[in-house]
């Protein structure tokens, strides 16, 4: 054989042998760029191609979120193209917290880690951060420095979610800037478009608030969120669909918050983004219970003092603004007392309708009958045109410390800080530094007006809930609440109070939403309905919409069983359900368990409830006699645990039992 073509062919064969070698090591590297979650079902695949990043999601097998990007542009560097895999690294995470604010007083939390470093031409960096536990994903990105500048004006997150062809949507609307009433729009208070399609212009045009369920027909849901936002982000949203099922994660639009501040957020190098976080169940199991939000974030601060949680009565929901008076508001003490209550809301007006001098007076009152005081503060500042005072209190820091350091003098316990209107990073600002603030003078801190928490109840010891719903105001200003109630309240454990505890304000037991239960709008709901949102509603403290004549006029029974419903719980369990439609979900506190069923169908539903968890077999049912009047009887589960229930038409049962 001449030796040059032996030398040639052997060249050729030892290139190809070498191009194979480093082909099959690559597409190794390559393979290895997954994460599952312990038990196995859940994974996350990361895909390198042309320089840009992709990831997607199965569960079982099943695809439940397809091929889809992620990558930060900036101005000053563009970390999603041009990027090549540098390295990774994986752990395992097994960490225990307790937290008595969320629906699980105390968590396990089991990961997996996968953390994916890349690299541009220019050497800038980027890490790719997953965490997968059973049913939960969470992913962030992580920016060294790796040069002079030390912050990254992120101009762009292209973070996306391609959802398969067969999905539908449960998504509310995110409002434009400055619109709706005295311009404190975006609040979080639209309505929902239940199994909607995808690529259906939202209301506005501009996207939809986090959270957001999908619904993949026979293969499960996914529910999108966010959790960890503080100073560092702003608070993000999710973009307008596409037809062929895709959505991004957009910023605020620049006109919130009057205008002022940057839409797009700035992160400090070495940063962070917050965390994306993505629940995925066969059944609706695991979206009502995750705990997800908490799982991945660390408290920002150490409590000053040990805070306590529980009921509270509130004049303004019912009796409205003229309720904001000195006599109205010792009567409301009075029913907290009577009902054992820990707390009264003073809600807005009081400077100028009671002011500081008797409001002492009120607070030096409640004390001696053992209840403690929430005042509501107006935000602003700049950025709306509500009247409300006080004002001019909570935006500015100097103002602020002068006045925690008066409520904490008088014994104040608590502040509800309404009418924000924005989720630009000065105003995650404005929220941080309100609560570190109050922690510092041991004072609580409600949130109305406002966006959703995100992880805050772990990051914010002193943090008890937020609005960030159509709440039970709306049942009071207009007819169409009223009539939509049941359907609204079989959302939320599925939704909204899923990822954050959700300061609804439940419980209205008038038959017509006004001070003398005469006139207004009428509730179409049972008294038995309204007594388990008690219990479907999540939030550390409650603000229930009791008033005096409730003692007279309805059943003793119901006005027992809110003297003994809890606002904290250790477990929470779903047991049946589908938004829109009725909800099954039982929390314990302590050894007793409350299970409320409610109906949001326009017919009557009879189900039969399994009842693992109880240890005995009597429980005390509340329910709707046929006429809708409520009824207590003692039933027994049967052998196999399980309970036959009706549920009229906006209508419910609550078991309570051990």
């Amino acid at each position: 054989m001449n030796i040059s073509k032996f030398l040639t062919i052997n060249y050729y064969k030892g290139i190809l042998m070498a191009m194979a070698f480093v082909a099959s090591h690559m597409f190794s590297f390559a393979q290895d760029l997954n994460v599952t979650s312990p038990d196995q079902k859940l994974m996350v695949k990361l895909y390198v191609n042309e320089g840009k990043l992709y990831y997607n999601v199965t569960l079982q097998g099943k695809e439940m979120i397809e091929r889809s990007p992620l990558g930060l542009r900036g101005s000053q560097m563009d970390l999603s193209s041009g990027l090549k895999l540098t390295g990774k690294q994986s752990r395992k995470i097994d960490e225990h917290y307790n937290e008595p604010k969320i629906k699980i007083s105390s968590v396990n939390y089991q990961a997996n880690e996968l953390i994916c470093k890349f690299e541009n031409a220019a050497k800038n960096q980027l890490e790719v951060v997953f965490r997968v536990s059973n049913n939960n994903i969470a992913f962030r990105y992580q920016v060294p420095q790796t040069g002079e500048p030390a912050n990254f004006v992120i101009e762009e997150e292209l973070s996306g979610y391609k959802f398969p062809e067969n999905t539908t949507t449960f998504l509310t609307p995110q409002a434009t800037p400055m619109i709706g009433w005295m311009k404190t729009k975006p609040s979080y208070e639209e309505e929902y478009n239940p199994d909607q399609a995808m690529g259906i212009p939202s209301k506005y045009g501009v996207g939809y608030t986090f959270p957001a369920l999908f619904h993949l027909g026979n293969d499960g849901w996914v529910l999108l969120s966010e959790t960890g936002v503080n100073s560092l982000y702003c608070g993000s949203k999710l973009s307008e669909g596409t037809k062929d099922g895709h959505y991004k994660i957009a910023f605020p639009e620049p006109g919130e918050n009057n205008g002022m501040g940057r839409a797009n957020p700035t992160i400090p190098l070495p940063g962070n983004t917050p965390w994306r976080t993505i629940t995925v169940g066969s059944t609706l199991k695991p979206i009502t219970e995750t705990t997800i939000p908490f799982d991945v974030v660390e408290p920002q601060y150490k409590a000053s003092k040990e805070y306590t949680f529980g009921r509270s009565t509130w004049s303004w929901l019912l009796w409205q603004d003229p309720s904001i008076k000195y006599d109205d508001q010792k009567t409301f003490i009075d029913l907290a007392a009577s009902m054992g209550y820990e707390f009264a809301l003073i809600d807005g007006g009081w400077e100028k309708n009671i002011g500081y001098n008797k409001i002492e007076e009120l607070i030096a009152y409640a004390k001696t009958k053992g209840v403690g005081i929430f005042l509501w503060y107006n935000s602003n500042g700049f950025w709306n045109d509500a009247p409300q005072d006080p004002k001019n209190r909570m935006n500015t820091a100097s103002a602020r410390k002068q006045e925690m350091a008066w409520m904490q003098r008088m014994g104040v316990k608590g502040i509800k800080v309404d009418f924000f209107g924005g989720d630009k990073q000065e105003t995650m600002k404005l929220y941080e530094d309100i609560l570190s603030d109050a922690n510092t003078f041991g004072l609580t801190v409600i949130f109305h007006g406002c966006t959703l928490p995100r992880g805050w109840e772990r990051m914010y010891p002193n943090y008890v809930g937020s609005e960030a719903v159509l709440a039970s105001e709306n049942l009071i200003f207009g007819q169409h609440a009223n009539d939509n109630e049941a359907f609204n309240a079989s959302l939320h454990p599925f939704i909204r109070n899923a990822v954050g505890a959700m300061e609804f304000g439940p419980v209205l037991l008038n038959k017509r939403h006004n001070k003398t239960n005469d006139g207004g709008t009428i509730r179409k709901t049972t008294e038995t309905f309204q007594i388990a949102t008690a219990v479907l509603f999540q939030s550390p403290v409650q603000n229930f919409g009791i008033t005096p004549n409730n003692l007279t006029d309805v059943a003793p029974h119901i006005i027992d069983f809110m003297k003994k419903v809890p606002t904290t719980w250790d477990h929470t369990v779903f047991i049946d359900g589908y938004p829109g439609k009725y909800c099954v979900l039982a929390r314990r506190h302590g050894d007793t368990w409350y299970i409320a069923a409610i109906n949001a169908e326009t017919t009557a539903k009879t189900i039969t409830v399994s009842l693992p968890m109880l240890s005995g077999t009597d429980i005390a049912l509340y329910t709707d006699a046929d006429d809708r009047s409520p009824q207590i009887k003692q039933v027994k589960l049967n052998k196999a645990k399980q309970l036959k229930v009706k549920l009229l038409p906006g209508g419910a049962n609550v078991i309570v039992a051990k």
